[in-house]
């Protein structure tokens, strides 16, 4: 009983962790239509910046600085919300299919300057002993991970508020007005390109804080944490569970993970030990297969967008 609770805790864990870039994701395809297919590359920055400003002091690797959980989430989001105004300065004037080539290029750079970077990344080796906020006032893994649990509800909460409060702001009705149509928006006098930029760069922070909070649980980070199948999963977890929803979005985390999960615990006991390794690929075969089924049967996902908004919608 003991090993399904300890299980369970560290599923909703990562998922949530996940839901939080789906949220962020969220913000910029369901509210503003901006394609990022560099989700895992934000969300590695994050996770760097957080590991550098709260892990411990390392020869000849930058960082060590030791700080506060809370800032090191805070930094780490500040840093990648700087990465994204760079890659939105230099992208956002692109659309559709050539932003996403472009963003999962820069995803791509991302990781290889985490592969190669000794100096600030620990390259292949990462950066270990990252300290968990919960290990100082817990007594034993398993409630080390539910009090780490109800710090990530927090942040989740927060979060889906916040966002809730934003969409629901007269800037969130400019971004969904630009979605519809563009022309339109900058016909009554917006910043189309502006507004865009501000969506991307504040997606790209929530990002960075699902990154932080994953270096914060798993307590060790390297370049092969955010491989491209990681924003495969993003993209899927948000369009099965509803873009332009929050709920939606958090939705698809859970439903994805525990899909991704559970398949993976069937293979390892049903193919053979000798084609183990190839037999992963079986898994995002089965999530391609019911994104292919949410896109043909449901294109709104499992809780579509709530309010649909006119081209003409009130500025």
């Amino acid at each position: 009983m003991i090993g399904i609770v300890s299980y369970l805790v560290f599923f909703f864990v990562i998922a949530l962790i996940l839901g939080v870039a789906v949220l962020g994701l969220n913000l910029q395809w369901g509210f503003t239509g901006l394609f990022n297919a560099g989700v895992a590359g934000f969300m590695a920055v994050g996770a760097y910046g957080t590991a550098i400003l709260i892990g411990p002091s390392r020869d000849a690797v930058f960082g060590g600085f030791e700080l506060p959980f809370l800032i090191g989430l805070v930094g780490g989001m500040a840093v990648a919300g700087v990465a994204a105004l760079i890659v939105g300065v230099a992208t956002l004037r692109l659309r559709e299919e050539y932003l996403a080539v472009a963003t999962f290029g820069i995803a791509v750079s991302i990781q290889l300057v985490a592969l190669n970077w000794e100096y600030l990344t620990g390259g292949t080796l990462g950066l270990i002993s990252i300290p968990n906020p919960a290990a100082g006032f817990t007594d034993g893994p398993l409630s080390q991970n539910v009090a780490y649990l109800a710090i990530v509800l927090a942040v989740v909460g927060v979060t889906y508020l916040g966002l809730a409060r934003i969409v629901q702001s007269p800037w969130g009705r400019m971004l969904k007005a630009i979605r519809e149509d563009e022309t339109a928006a900058a016909s009554l006098g917006k910043d189309p390109a502006r507004i865009r930029l501000e969506a991307f760069v504040l997606g790209s922070m929530i990002m960075g804080l699902a990154g932080g909070l994953y270096v914060g649980f798993i307590g060790y980070v390297s370049p092969f944490d955010f491989q491209p199948i990681l924003t495969f999963q993003i993209w899927t977890m948000l369009i099965v569970g509803g873009s332009a929803n929050n709920r939606g979005a958090l939705l698809g985390a859970v439903l994805v993970w525990a899909i991704w999960t559970s398949s993976g615990f069937v293979i390892s006991r049903m193919v053979p030990p000798a084609m183990q390794v190839q037999s992963g690929a079986l898994q995002a075969v089965l999530i391609g297969l019911m994104l292919v089924v949410m896109l043909l049967y449901r294109p709104r996902g499992l809780i579509g967008e709530e309010e649909h908004v006119s081209r003409h919608a009130r500025l």
